[in-house]
């Protein structure tokens, strides 16, 4: 089972694709850096998809939408 839920996490986003496309950049970020918003034991998930899921869950990611 996927933590956090995925229905949990489009409510706080809006939409599928936006939150595939946030969780997918974040994830790369955390692979590239090596920065984590919360601490390394606090994490449920080891892969950097699954931290970048929980620290949108817990609102530590702000997603900045752009108007065209």
């Amino acid at each position: 089972m996927i933590y956090p839920s995925i229905d949990k996490l489009t409510n706080q986003v809006g939409s599928k694709y936006l939150l595939i496309n946030v969780v997918a950049k974040r994830a790369k970020e955390i692979q590239v850096t090596g920065h984590y918003q919360m601490k390394e034991n606090e994490y449920k998930s080891v892969k950097p998809i699954g931290r970048a899921m929980e620290e949108i869950s817990k609102g530590l990611v702000h997603i900045k939408e752009e108007e065209e």
